[in-house]
C-alpha cells in the first residue's frame, strides 16, 4: 500500500493536514495504523475529537504503537475516547493486547 485511498477534496484544510500527516509519520507502521483510520474516519470526527486527534499524532511512534497495540499502558491524559476509537478501528478492545 501506498498511502491514502481516500480523496480529501472534500475536507477541510484542517482535516486535509491531519490525514496527509497521518499517512507520513516516520514509520511505516504508524503510517498504517493512523493512515487507514483517517481514510475511513477523519471526514466524520467532530471538531473537539479532531483537536484530541492531533494531539494524538504528536506522540513519538514508538509510543503511540506500544499504546495501540497494548504493549504498554496508555497514559490517562492520552485514553480519550477518540484513542479508544483508533483501537476499536483495528478491533482491539481497551486494555487488550493485539
Amino acid at each position: 500500500m501506498t498511502g491514502t485511498q481516500r480523496s480529501s477534496s472534500d475536507l477541510d484544510v484542517r482535516r486535509r493536514k491531519a490525514l496527509f500527516r497521518s499517512w507520513h509519520r516516520g514509520t511505516r507502521e504508524m503510517d498504517l495504523v493512523l493512515g487507514r483510520f483517517a481514510d475511513a474516519e477523519i471526514g466524520a470526527l467532530s471538531d473537539a475529537d479532531l483537536t484530541i486527534y492531533e494531539q494524538l499524532m504528536e506522540v513519538p511512534d514508538p509510543d503511540l504503537l506500544k499504546w495501540v497495540t497494548g504493549e504498554a499502558a496508555t497514559p490517562a491524559n492520552y485514553a480519550t475516547p477518540v484513542f479508544e476509537r483508533i483501537r476499536r478501528f483495528y478491533g482491539v478492545e481497551a486494555g487488550q493486547p493485539t
